[in-house]
């Protein structure tokens, strides 16, 4: 299993009906809304690390109102 986290920058007053969106992917373990350089962070759980690049760059990426996204690998 892969656990990841991805940073989601968004336009202006998007935070919060992307939050759902987010949410609502079956890949999504947590997302919140967070204070900082990014607007929510998103964490998931996938079998392999392929997943990751397809829900950041596909999923969340694809979603209206996404900014810019950077994605950590957890290495625990």
């Amino acid at each position: 299993m892969v656990h990841a986290f991805i940073m989601v920058k968004t336009a202006a007053g998007k935070s919060e009906r992307l939050l759902e969106d987010i949410r609502a992917l079956e890949q999504v373990a947590e997302a919140h809304i967070v204070a900082g350089t990014y607007d929510i962070i998103v964490e998931v759980d996938v079998p392999d690390v392929y997943d990751v690049l397809q829900t950041a760059s596909s999923d969340v990426q694809g979603l209206e109102g996404v900014a810019d996204t950077k994605t950590y690998i957890g290495m625990d």
